[in-house]
């Protein structure tokens, strides 16, 4: 038992010796990187010298240490303590490496080149130490000498594309696209797994113009393995990179009759085309989709709502659309629903219908009916039950029943005490007290709402707080600020005439009222409803003259420079505008939008 006992003993004691003396090589270790990254190599090399003696002649305290004497000119002693290594240890061929470039610090290429060539010559198939030598050559920026030691490690291990990603990085550090293009697509052909790391790394590092040799390399690629999906797929993240959409398209297609596959490629193609406000090919993509794959299929469904939506959006972005376009929107609608049904399938696209006949056919009875048949279902989810809900509250609204409206927005506030929704639903109920004139409640939620998590319902509450705090008790009726909110439900109400009507009245009855920009952005507000551009144009900019340092100067900036590339297809004056926002307005919380799409507009890839 005693025995066992100072056994025990011996081993506690050994290990506290062991965690001591780690302890102070990690703290050794420490102070001498620290020296060394502050340029105190005199101080950093004695402690690197201890260290490699004291940990087994460490490799890397050695090169460090070496290293130290370089960068104090020291390099005699540099050249002994190499040369005395390689005494000691010469299948260290990294030693060569640091002799050569001793002697090319002191002046002597020939003889740098000669023991660089040695490490390569020597090299026998350890891995390691080809990575190494690579590794220890591209320090200094030997580019190609990192590239042959690579090569040649390819070939004695007789392992092809042992080092292809390392190859292709050199070669990116070289400023050889071709090569880059080519290892990439080898490290690519190593393993299927790696093409988002391929794809990161030619969007980071290739200019626009290097897409060209990318592509051919793919096509060559595509022809040599005519059943490998991998470079076809390759070729459609191209054209999509450059925004050609038509051409993603057509590889999709082409993929998804080859491969037999389930439309996924087309339909992703055909979303990407649609974020990117490219209609026509999103259209494209959806049909195809819709006229070639089976109803009860993964992706029919939503493609049939995608192209849809990209219908809609094509109308309704324009400012010329007619009467007769939204018909035979309403009309494809309706097939729809008459092929599909209306059920929890196609929810979503209800709660799309509803929309579209609220805001653009101004048929609020056939949209509250929609979305009160969608909660019927009561199978679907709590949120989107909510949204439906929502949505019914501001068409009610619109109606001209607000007490419905709150009573919708205080059943989703209440489900939702938490989250995005019910500070949303809130909002709007405060929103109601501000048209109804009762402002004093409305200020009150609106300063609560500062603090919803959504930066969104933040930012207009903070605008409401604003309008409300700069314009309540300015004279003791508050009629300007309620003239002011009853316009703004009627345009909310699609109300047009009354609403100029009422805001002119403000601008005669109190000239030079504080209200007078928000009663220009609201004018503004109406003709952009309208698809009046030119007047809308022409309000946003007289605002910005008089008004730029009032609150929804940066809103009107904002949609001012959207008008001029979308409307007017005047790129070159909405680059200023947006380029403008984000540096006077960098506050805004547009800046960020603003700032993409100058780069956007500026050709830069994002």
């Amino acid at each position: 038992m005693k025995y066992i006992i100072l056994i025990f003993l011996h081993l506690c004691l050994y290990t506290g010796f062991v965690e001591n003396l780690c302890a102070q090589t990690a703290q050794k270790a420490n102070l001498a990187n620290e020296y060394f990254n502050n340029g105190e190599y005199e101080k950093a090399g004695q402690l690197y010298v201890t260290l490699f003696n004291e940990n087994n002649k460490n490799v890397f305290y050695f090169g460090r240490y070496v290293q130290c004497l370089i960068e104090v000119n020291d390099l005699e002693a540099a050249e002994k303590t190499v040369k005395d290594e390689l005494k000691r240890n010469p299948d260290q061929l990294n030693l060569y490496v640091s002799l050569g470039n001793i002697y090319e610090r002191g002046g002597q290429q020939e003889k740098a080149d000669k023991e660089y060539r040695k490490s390569i010559e020597k090299l026998t198939p350890d891995q390691n130490m080809i990575s190494q030598i690579a590794g220890s050559f591209g320090q200094l920026n030997k580019i190609d000498l990192a590239i042959e030691t690579y090569l040649k490690g390819e070939e004695i291990t007789k392992i092809s594309n042992l080092y292809t990603y390392n190859l292709a990085d050199l070669y990116r550090r070289k400023g050889d696209v071709p090569n880059m293009i080519k290892y990439n697509l080898k490290f690519l052909n190593k393993d299927i797994h790696n093409i988002n790391r391929v794809q990161t790394d030619l969007q980071r590092y290739l200019q626009p113009e290097d897409f060209t040799e990318l592509q051919t390399q793919l096509y060559e690629l595509v022809q040599k393995h005519p059943s490998d999906p991998t470079y076809p797929e390759m070729l459609q993240w191209t054209f999509i990179t450059m925004k050609a959409y038509t051409k993603a398209l057509r590889q999709a297609k082409a993929m998804y009759l080859q491969f037999g596959e389930n439309g996924r490629r087309v339909f992703e193609v055909a979303g990407i085309a649609y974020d990117d406000e490219d209609y026509d090919n999103a259209i494209d993509g959806f049909s195809y989709i819709s006229e070639n794959q089976p109803k009860n299929s993964s992706f029919y469904i939503e493609a049939r709502r995608g192209l849809l939506n990209a219908r809609k959006a094509k109308v309704t972005k324009r400012f010329e659309y007619t009467t007769e376009d939204l018909t035979k929107l309403k009309n494809e609608y309706l097939d729809f629903f008459n092929l599909m049904g209306k059920n929890t399938q196609t929810a979503a696209l209800m709660m799309e219908y509803s929309e579209f006949e609220a805001l653009y056919l101004n048929d609020l009875p056939t949209a509250i009916t929609t979305l009160e048949e969608l909660i019927s279902f009561g199978s679907l989810g709590k949120e989107m039950i909510a949204q439906a809900k929502l949505n019914l509250g501001d068409y009610y609204l619109m109606n001209g029943d607000r007490w419905e409206a709150s009573l919708f927005f205080s059943q989703v506030d209440k489900d939702f005490k938490e989250g995005n929704l019910g500070e949303y639903a809130r909002y709007k109920n405060a929103k109601l007290s501000y048209y109804a004139g009762d402002f004093e409640w409305a200020q009150e939620q609106f300063k609560i709402l500062k603090g919803a998590t959504s930066k969104l319902i933040s930012n207009d509450a903070i605008d409401m707080s604003v309008l409300i705090m700069d314009n309540l008790g300015l004279d003791t009726t508050e009629a300007t600020l309620q003239m002011f909110s009853k316009a703004d439900l009627l345009i909310f109400q699609n109300k047009f005439t009354e609403a100029i009507l009422l805001l002119d009245s403000i601008k005669i009855i109190y000239p030079n009222h504080s209200l007078e920009d928000d009663v220009i952005y609201l004018k503004a507000q109406i003709y952009k409803k309208q698809k009046k551009a030119d007047l809308c144009i022409s309000l946003f900019e007289n605002l910005l003259e008089k008004f730029p340092e009032e609150i929804k100067a940066d809103d009107a900036l904002f949609e001012l420079a959207e008008l001029y590339e979308e409307v007017r297809k005047n790129p070159e004056k909405a680059k200023e505008l947006y380029e403008k926002l984000y540096t006077d307005y960098s506050g805004s919380t547009y800046a960020v939008e603003a700032k993409k799409r100058y780069r956007r507009l500026r050709g830069e890839s994002l």
